[in-house]
């Protein structure tokens, strides 16, 4: 995709990889709308960062989704990018009492939202690129956060076979593949000891430069290049 002069939604855009995002697309001349369920958050983001807009939205919410394709559609219809970037993270037990509420807002959240928002947004006549944010635990899942694992790895899969089905109408899709980063997901603290969010930024960028499609980082890459070469060439076969 060009780096800049684009319109973007970045999903969860208020903080963790998506303020990266915002942040670096800004940088590159783009105007970028982000949105989340905090609405003040979205506020001290849009003060902040020139180019920003933003809309209140909470992903898990269907009704929500479709409301934020229908303001989209009206108010900005040059928007060309999308990044499916919101997402939880729950560490947990299956014998945990709130495991299944906890597994049914995850599932909602990492696996249902961005699905039903590359249907809604793939109708606007104007978009050029979706952009689905998965993860290293998409390829060797973490038994500590059993579900969000299970959800990328949907999310990496249902990418796969979007990029094949839209080539038809020219709308490329993009697979951001982060490890664990320096960032809340999943809890304060967990995730201190990772590398930060800008170094992830900084090479996806590289690559987007490249004109790459599947964007790694650090251990996500090896995960991802060994997955590759076991699945590339049934892909082929099983997708002409």
């Amino acid at each position: 995709m060009k780096l800049s002069n684009n319109k973007i939604l970045i999903t969860g855009g208020a903080s963790g990889i998506g303020l990266g995002l915002t942040e670096r697309f800004v940088k590159e001349n783009n105007t970028v709308i982000i949105c989340g369920r905090r609405e003040d958050a979205l506020q001290e983001v849009a003060k902040r960062i020139p180019n920003v807009i933003y809309k209140r939205c909470d992903v898990a919410d269907e009704k929500e989704r479709v409301e934020l394709y229908d303001w989209i559609a009206q108010n900005h219809p040059d928007l060309n990018v999308i990044v499916n970037n919101a997402g939880i993270q729950n560490w947990m037990d299956i014998s945990d009492n709130e495991f299944y509420p906890k597994a049914l807002n995850e599932v909602t959240i990492n696996v249902m939202a961005p699905m039903h928002l590359a249907s809604l947004f793939m109708n606007l006549p104007s978009l050029k690129t979706i952009i689905n944010v998965t993860s290293g635990l998409a390829f060797v899942p973490l038994a500590k956060v059993p579900v969000y694992c299970a959800t990328k790895a949907f999310l990496r899969s249902f990418t796969l076979s979007l990029r094949h089905l839209l080539k038809a109408k020219n709308i490329e899709v993009i697979e951001m593949i982060p490890p664990a980063l320096n960032t809340d997901l999943g809890g304060k603290g967990i995730h201190d000891a990772y590398p930060p969010v800008s170094e992830f930024v900084d090479s996806v960028f590289k690559q987007m430069q490249e004109g790459k499609t599947e964007l790694t980082f650090g251990t996500s890459a090896a995960r991802a290049n060994a997955n590759n070469e076991t699945i590339a060439d049934y892909f082929k076969m099983m997708n002409p």
